[in-house]
Parts: structure tokens; sequence; C-alpha cells
């Protein structure tokens, strides 16, 4: 099988364990009584993490991996958005079957850090008339 025909057939199988994990969870009961599902559930979960991470890993160049997992260790949910975003890109064939560089996943950290900046703003109100002890 050529690389592209494999990458394609594990993008297919992951959004049809997404798909089920989906309707899985809009079915599932606030309390699970049985253990087994709760097992089932699990592995469930195991497995399609293991479906995503072999995904990534073909995906990406090792450098390229070794920067989304220390970005994955220290902000969680920024790895997340962007292995989600690696995933949806891969799927709609943007990467033209080739892997991901370390400089092309910079530029992607970058877009998304601009996506999500946060802006603080410093409002300094001074009540001069009120704290003014000089007038005694």
């Amino acid at each position: 099988m050529v690389d592209s025909e494999l990458d394609a057939l594990r993008a297919k199988r992951l959004a049809e364990l997404q798909q089920q994990q989906q309707q899985h969870v809009g079915q599932q009961r606030p309390m699970i009584s049985n253990p087994n599902d709760q097992n089932s559930a699990e592995e469930q979960r195991q497995k399609q993490e293991d479906m995503r991470n072999t995904m990534l890993s073909s995906l990406l160049t090792q450098e390229a991996r070794a920067r989304l997992n220390t970005i994955s260790l220290t902000k969680p949910e920024k790895g997340r958005m962007v292995e989600d975003i690696l995933i949806q890109n891969a799927r709609r064939g943007a990467f033209g079957g080739g892997k991901v560089t370390e400089e092309q996943l910079i530029g992607l950290l970058e877009q998304v850090s601009k996506a999500t900046e946060k802006t603080t703003k410093v409002n300094f109100d001074r009540r001069r008339a009120a704290l003014d002890s000089d007038s005694d």
C-alpha cells in the first residue's frame, strides 16, 4: 500500500471511531452502573487515542512530533487543538501526502496563538480629590 492510501484509511477509521463515540456519548446515561460498560467505554477511548497517535506519528516528522509533545505537556488544551487542526487538514488532503515539518508546525502554532491571543487592558482609576491629604 502507498503511504497516502494508508493515511486515508487511517483518517477514515479515525472519523468512524469519533462518530461512534459521539453517538455513544449522546446515548449514554449519567450513571453507568455496569462495570463492563465502563471497561468497554475506557477501551473505546484508548483505541481512539491510539488511532489518533498513530495518525499524528505518520503525519509529522520526528522533530515536529517532539515539539507538539512538548506543547501538549505544558498546555494540554492548546496541544489538543493543534492536533485536531492537523488531523482535519490531513483529512482534507492539505498536506499533499507529505509529512509536516517542524517549520510548518511552527507556522501553524503561530496562527493558533494569534487566533487565541488574549488581550489584557489595565485601567488606572485615580481619584485625586478623595485621596488628597495635603489640603488639611
